[in-house]
């Protein structure tokens, strides 16, 4: 007999790992970074220091938003998209002001 846990270590969570939100999250419910959960919590997107309403699409680690360009939609009637560069931060809203950023670096 050994006094070790059943559980692995890689099993136990980080606490407050649920509360960032994922690298890559679109709107997009065709798209395979679509996450319903996700998205009802409200997720905050703030890019180059601003915080944007307008966001489609998103990546932390690459460091780029999609939004929708205007009122133009493509071909299939959904919203033309342009992808924009810059430092990106997410957190959910739902968490109030002192909420954990996800932000790359």
């Amino acid at each position: 007999m050994t006094d070790t846990p059943d559980t692995a270590p890689d099993s136990i969570e980080t606490p407050g790992a649920q509360d960032v939100p994922p690298d890559r999250l679109s709107v997009e419910a065709g798209s395979e970074y679509f996450d319903v959960e996700k998205l009802q919590r409200g997720v905050a997107i703030s890019f180059k220091g601003s915080r944007r309403t307008n966001v489609e699409e998103y990546c932390i680690s690459e460091g780029w938003v999609r939004v929708q360009a205007g009122k133009t939609l493509d071909r299939k009637g959904k919203p033309l998209t342009i992808k924009l560069n810059g430092p990106v931060e997410a957190w959910y809203e739902d968490l109030g002001e002192d909420a954990p950023h996800a932000k790359a670096g």
